[in-house]
């Protein structure tokens, strides 16, 4: 009789529970065991930040079911069919005799366990960066259930109402709204000088700054946290520039891959840090696989095929189905990630997918941008709300490369549009011929994200002639003599002005008729709210012999700087 298959798990959070449950059901007669050094397994560390706001009352809420049943080893064992060890560390792995080393930290006992098949799901560690104080008291690392209970505790208990967040990531725009909404006083440091510097190029980046700055937070950008001070506890945050009041610090620069098992039993490393793995997920010992953040995920597109470190839950519960199928025999590679993600900022959605226009300069790429901004519903139902969106393409093989989404209107379903075109290499006239669905609680006939393709594809048909809002601000700066042509109704001209005495003012209705009043030796920008009207402007004055002239792209709506409003 043949002997049940041993597979060994290593880590508890994300991949390596998928794997486990997703194994089980695929190979019911395997022995499968799964080991965590904590004491808590499978829990949702990305509803933390919701967890201090205060969305949920108990943070073991984010280690339960839907139903409400705590994923505790116990579950795992009677529901799912595996054996966890909470509290149990792995020491080394020994490939030759396919054996791990491992102690229980209870009682400092250690064995060696056995396995056919290993995986490594290790998770990674947030970066401390070497900042003298940075081991005061009241200085979080928000990734555990026991990070998020101890700030909730301590801001209650101690009156805690400064903090400063070190870094602009996901996790710190998520933590700024959770603690100005709890009534604390918010600055957010960050070396960049801009927010999100990994995930959003900066024309967009510096929107979601307005909003930022709208609710309440300071931001203290293109600044390099040199130390934390205080008698014991946070006191103050020096930075290069200044030195910020401070009771409380959360530290959130990136995440470092826990490789260190991997690289101990010589499997095969990035150099930066991250177990490589194949399509499969198994490292350079076939008998071995690893997920989640330990690895180097695979950048997949028809162009780059670049490798990328994107630390993501959704990415780590990828590798683990990876996983079981493979160890179980169905042959189903992971296809890799184009690194889409999505969080909320106060009442912005900020999502990315593909590659930023940043991005693609660095890989010396030729693109095409295009921002478009407007309403996420027809503009009669009471729910509209706005939209910005930024869309980058191949210019020889136009193919969609990236789009950056950020505004209140429903900006997630677009980007999951546009990660899935990305994904199987949709070029922008398919984009915008995608049979999506329309009615006007939803959407408008023209989706958001087909309109966007259409305008790049009208910009590069030569059609189109848009200027990206930072463009048009430096010609506005470097031109004394620009036209900055509002083509606006009188009503909103009297509501919302570009604070420049370079403006004239010629509704589009008027503008045939007063064709004359414009000069055709000087450079025009016509604009409107969105700039629709500025793109007919702009064709309008092409038509009558005007070639200096070009629409600024995504209007008042989209224009990141400073803006006169009556109120």
């Amino acid at each position: 009789m043949a002997s049940r298959l041993r597979v060994l798990v290593i880590g508890g959070v994300a991949c390596g529970p998928k794997t486990a449950s997703r194994l089980k059901r695929l190979l019911p007669d395997a022995d499968v065991t799964m080991i965590e050094k904590g004491a808590i397994v499978s829990y949702g560390a990305c509803g933390l930040p919701y967890y201090v706001e205060g969305l949920f009352p108990d943070v073991n809420m984010l280690t339960e079911t839907p139903v409400g049943v705590s994923r505790t080893p116990i579950f795992f064992e009677k529901a799912k069919g595996f054996r966890v060890l909470t509290r149990t560390e792995a020491l080394r792995i020994d490939s030759r005799g396919k054996t791990i080393r491992v102690r229980d930290l209870d009682t400092h006992g250690e064995n060696d366990m056995p396995y056919d098949k290993l995986v490594i799901a290790t998770g990674g560690s947030p970066l401390r960066p070497p900042i003298d104080g940075i081991d005061l008291n009241n200085v979080w690392y928000v990734r555990e259930l026991q990070d998020a209970a101890s700030l909730v505790e301590s801001i209650g208990k101690l009156g805690l109402r400064k903090a400063v967040l070190i870094g602009a990531g996901y996790i710190n725009m998520e933590m700024a709204e959770a603690l100005v909404k709890k009534g604390l006083d918010v600055t957010v440091v960050e070396m960049f000088d801009q927010i999100m510097p990994q995930f959003l190029d900066p024309d967009m980046a510096m929107l979601v700054q307005k909003h930022l700055q709208a609710k309440g937070v300071r931001l203290a950008l293109g600044e390099a946290v040199t130390a934390v001070t205080g008698n014991g506890k946070v006191e103050s945050i020096k930075t290069d520039k200044q030195a910020i009041p401070a009771d409380l610090a959360i530290v959130a620069v990136g995440v470092r891959p826990n490789d260190r098992l991997a690289r101990d039993a010589g499997l095969l490393c990035a150099p930066k840090g991250g177990i490589v793995i194949n399509s499969y997920c198994q490292t350079s010992d076939p008998h071995i696989y690893a997920g989640g953040d330990c690895v180097v995920n695979h950048y997949v597109h028809p162009i780059t095929g670049a490798p990328l470190y994107v630390p993501l839950g959704s990415t780590a519960n990828k590798h683990g189905r990876t996983i079981a199928n493979h160890i179980a025999g169905l042959t189903s590679p992971f296809c890799g990630i184009t690194g889409t993600g999505v969080c909320k900022v106060f009442d912005f959605t900020v999502g990315r997918t593909g590659m930023s226009e940043r991005l693609a300069q660095e890989l010396n790429l030729d693109v095409e941008t295009a921002v478009w901004s407007g309403p996420d519903m027809p503009h009669y139902l009471p729910g509209s709300k706005p939209l910005i969106i930024k869309m980058v393409a191949s210019k020889r093989y136009r193919k969609l490369l990236g789009v950056q989404i950020v505004g209140m209107g429903d900006g997630s379903k677009r980007l999951d549009v546009a990660a899935s075109a990305i994904f199987f290499g949709a070029t922008l006239d398919q984009i915008g011929a995608i049979d999506l669905g329309y009615a006007p609680p939803y959407s408008p006939p023209i989706d958001p994200l087909a309109t966007t393709a259409h305008v790049l594809l009208n910009k590069m048909n030569g059609i189109a002639k848009g200027i990206p809002p930072l463009a048009a601000k430096q010609i506005m700066d470097q031109q004394k003599d620009v036209i900055l042509l509002d083509v606006r109704t009188p009503k909103e001209y009297d509501e919302m002005r570009l604070p420049d005495d370079r403006v004239v003012h010629i509704p589009l209705g008027a503008l045939r008729e007063r064709i004359q009043d414009l000069p055709k030796d000087r450079d025009i920008l016509a604009f409107c709210k969105v700039s629709m009207r500025g793109y007919e402007a702009q064709r309008i004055l092409n038509a009558a012999g005007f070639e200096r002239v070009w629409f600024i792209e995504g209007g008042l709506v989209a224009w990141p700087f400073n803006v006169w409003t009556k109120n």
